[in-house]
C-alpha cells in the first residue's frame, strides 16, 4: 500500500465505504474495525477527526514544518496497515498518540544514523535546563526564542520535554511510550530543562545588545 493508494481518496467524493450518519457518528473503535477492513471512508473520517493533533504533536517534537507534515503522512500510513493490531484496551487517542511518538522517534534514529556516517563519533553531546514558563502565557518573542531552543535539544530530551512538560504525561506513561525506565525518563527531562533554561538565558543576554 502507497501513500498514493491512501491519501487521494482523502481528496475524492467518490468513496467507498458504509456512508457516515452524521446525526450518530461512530466511535473511533468501530471506525477502525471498518479499516481494518478495507473501508476507506472510516479511514477518512479517522484522519478528519485526528490529522490535526498527530501534525501538531509531529511539530512540537520535530521543530520543522515539512518533517512534521511528512511524519504526520506517514503516520495514518502506519495506521491504515496496523489499525488491526488495536484491541481497544485502551483509548484509540492512547494507541495513535504512541503511534505518532514511535514514528517520528524512528526518523530521529535514521537521522542520527545518517549523521554518524559522516562525523568521526556521531556522539550527541551531553545537554543540560529546568523549568520554563507556561509556553502558552509567554510573550510572541518568548515563544520564539522557546521554540528554537527546543529545536537545538538533543531529540531523546526533546521528546521527554514535550510528552512531559507540553502534553502532560507521567514519567510511567512516557517510559512505556518511549521505551525507556522511568529513571531514564526524569533525568533526561531535567537534562531538557537545565539546556533549555541555559539557552534562553543566552537568547535574553544577546536580545539586550542587539
Amino acid at each position: 500500500m502507497t501513500t498514493a493508494n491512501i491519501f487521494p481518496t482523502l481528496r475524492n467524493t467518490e468513496l467507498t465505504g458504509t456512508a457516515f450518519d452524521e446525526n450518530a457518528p461512530a466511535s473511533d473503535r468501530a471506525l477502525t474495525q471498518r479499516v481494518s477492513q478495507g473501508d476507506m471512508q472510516a479511514f477518512e473520517e479517522l484522519y478528519r477527526r485526528h490529522n490535526r493533533r498527530v501534525y501538531s504533536l509531529c511539530l512540537r517534537m520535530t521543530q520543522n514544518v515539512e518533517e512534521a507534515e511528512d511524519l504526520a503522512q506517514e503516520t495514518f500510513i502506519q495506521l491504515f496497515r496496523k489499525v488491526g493490531s488495536f484491541r481497544g484496551d485502551s483509548a484509540f487517542t492512547t494507541w495513535l498518540h504512541r503511534l505518532t511518538v514511535n514514528q517520528v522517534l524512528m526518523h530521529f534514529r535514521k537521522r542520527k544514523a545518517r549523521d554518524e556516517k559522516t562525523t568521526e563519533d556521531g556522539e550527541i553531546p551531553e545537554q543540560t535546563v529546568s523549568g520554563t514558563e507556561d509556553s502558552a502565557k509567554m510573550p510572541v518573542v518568548d515563544r520564539i526564542a522557546l521554540s528554537k531552543a527546543l529545536a537545538q535539544l538533543p531529540p531523546g530530551y526533546r521528546a521527554v520535554f514535550i510528552l512531559h512538560d507540553v502534553e502532560g504525561h507521567e514519567h510511567e506513561e512516557i517510559g512505556r511510550l518511549l521505551g525507556c525506565s522511568v529513571g531514564t525518563s526524569k533525568s533526561q527531562l531535567h537534562k531538557a530543562r537545565m539546556k533549555l533554561r541555559g539557552l534562553l538565558m543566552q537568547h535574553s543576554k544577546k536580545s539586550k545588545f542587539e
